[in-house]
This record gives C-alpha cells, sequence and structure tokens, in this order.
C-alpha cells in the first residue's frame, strides 16, 4: 500500500487500530498464514463503514475475518486489508418467559455462553463450545449437538458494501448446512438477535458441562486447528470414512490427520498452510478412490 494510501486510512480510522504486514498466524486457531498488508481492528460501526468505502474508492481487497476459528490463510500471506469487527454489546430484552438476546458480531461464542448462563437464560448451551464469534456463526449457520445457529435467530442487522444498513428476519437469512446469505453475498453482520427463553442455572450449567466434557474426550483441542476439516457428507459421516481409509494420523510436514478425530486436520507445531492443503489434497483423492465419495471443505481458505 502506497504512503499516501496509507494516510488517507489513518485519517478515518484511529492509528493504534491498524497493523502493517500483520501475520496472520496471530489471528487464525490453525495459528498458521502469512502476513496481512493491512490489518484493522474495527471497534465501531463507522470504523467499518469507513473502511469498506476506502476499499472501494481505492480498488483495493477486503477479506472480513472473526475469531479465525474456520480459517486457513495461505503462506503467502493476504494483500489489501483484513477487517476484524470488534463489536461486543449484549443486551437482554426479557418478556415474560420469552426474552430477545441483542448480540454484536465480535462478541465470542464461549463470552456469551458464559453471560446467558449468569442471566439463567436457556437455549444456548449446545452451541456453547464453539470456539468463534456471533458473525462468524451466523455467517455459517453453525452447529453444535443436533443445534444450529439458524434454530434461535430472530433477525440479523448487517451493512452492505456501500455502507448501509440493513436488518432481515430468519427466513432471509437463507440458512442451510454451514451455509446462509452472508457466505453468498460480501455482507457483514453487525448484530443478531437470538430468541430464548428463561432456564435453571444448574441445569444449563449441568448441560454446558456435559457438552464441554464431549468435547474434550472426542476433539483434539490440545492442538491448534480449525474445528472440522470437512463438511458432514449426505449420506455418511467423513469422519468416519477417513478413518476406515487408513489416514488418522497421516501427516504432510506439521500437518496431520488427528489422531482422535479424524474429521480435524491438526498443526502439530510447524504446519504451515502449503503442508494442510497437500494433506486436503491428499485425503480427498484417497477417500474418493476408495470409496467413490467427494468431500468438501469446512474450513474456508484465503
Amino acid at each position: 500500500m502506497t504512503e499516501s494510501c496509507l494516510n488517507e486510512l489513518y485519517n478515518l480510522v484511529d492509528k493504534e487500530k491498524i497493523f502493517i504486514n500483520e501475520p496472520m498466524s496471530r489471528h487464525t486457531s490453525f495459528k498458521i498464514g502469512g502476513p496481512a498488508e493491512v490489518f484493522v481492528k474495527a471497534t465501531t460501526i463507522n470504523d467499518i463503514r469507513n473502511v469498506i468505502q476506502f476499499t472501494r474508492k481505492n480498488n483495493m481487497p477486503l477479506n472480513i475475518i472473526g475469531n479465525g476459528s474456520n480459517l486457513l490463510v495461505k503462506d503467502e500471506g493476504i494483500k489489501g486489508i483484513v477487517l476484524k469487527p470488534q463489536l461486543t454489546q449484549i443486551k437482554i430484552e426479557k418478556e415474560n418467559n420469552d426474552i430477545n438476546v441483542r448480540v454484536e458480531s465480535g462478541v465470542t461464542i464461549g463470552y456469551l455462553a458464559q453471560k446467558l448462563l449468569q442471566e439463567s437464560i436457556t437455549g444456548f448451551e449446545e452451541l456453547s463450545g464453539i470456539p468463534g464469534t456471533i458473525g462468524g456463526a451466523v455467517r455459517m449457520n453453525a452447529g453444535a449437538h443436533g443445534k444450529e445457529i439458524k434454530d434461535i435467530v430472530e433477525k440479523t442487522t448487517y451493512m452492505d458494501m456501500q455502507g448501509d444498513i440493513h436488518t432481515i428476519t430468519n427466513k432471509d437469512h437463507q440458512f442451510q448446512y454451514r451455509n446462509s446469505i452472508f457466505i453468498k453475498e460480501k455482507y457483514i453482520v453487525i448484530e443478531t438477535t437470538f430468541k430464548l427463553k428463561s432456564g435453571n442455572k444448574e441445569t444449563i450449567k449441568t448441560k454446558m458441562e456435559e457438552f464441554l466434557k464431549w468435547r474434550k474426550e472426542n476433539q483434539p483441542l490440545d492442538y491448534p486447528n480449525a474445528g472440522s476439516t470437512f463438511k458432514r457428507g449426505k449420506n455418511f459421516v467423513t469422519a468416519k470414512i477417513i478413518d476406515e481409509c487408513g489416514l488418522k494420523g497421516f501427516s504432510v510436514g506439521g500437518a496431520q490427520v488427528s489422531t482422535k478425530h479424524a474429521g480435524f486436520i491438526i498443526n502439530t507445531g510447524n504446519a504451515t498452510a502449503k503442508d494442510v492443503l497437500s494433506l486436503i489434497d491428499y485425503v480427498t483423492q484417497q477417500v474418493y478412490s476408495k470409496t467413490g465419495e467427494k468431500i468438501e471443505l469446512e474450513i474456508e481458505v484465503i
């Protein structure tokens, strides 16, 4: 980015929110990724709008990330601007037993789950262990233990690439398995309202602890990863067929098919994005040649 461009950006967003050649390994749960040419932490709606309009005016690439928990960034890094919205307000509106919880996109799922526990609000427990932000979870219709974000969303407010604000109801999200309008269109989630209910605090706590115990026992939480690497099959369990193909523990460089859960690729300590992508290709090809099934990526590669 030219110095004049950078100075223009400094006039639009506080300088302390802007980072040059920022290693993306600091911003992904995989702990992998080359530098972002310019990385911006947006703490206000105006920050987001100013960055959008700046990139449009200067014909510059723009990538938006949440917690980086479903993301693989290539070793070459990212040209242009990476924008991380960090809007973190939570507002709880109670109407008898029905509760509307308005959550800004930068709030982490874990933080929201703890807040709801303290307020004795139920309906979010199954999702409580997902390691992402609310914006990312709505975007990909995140789910766990038989529940998806789509089951509790009332409405979402978002910003389009012109900087205009819109609000849509659940139906307009076009929710599908790990998909929504926010993947099809380049919209930025600002705030989502969840419809939840009053519950018993001890019951909520017990459920959350049970789901956390399950994750610890069944997922490789002790290694950097990006969650489930592959999507669930239409008529098969992806992790099961990867295991049946004898691929558990198979490695390329520092990337390995987890020995605990074959649906996860982990970073054993020094993996590059190239290692991960090579391993993904190998697993995909082996599964297809041995079973005839095509497996699809759940993680996003940028």
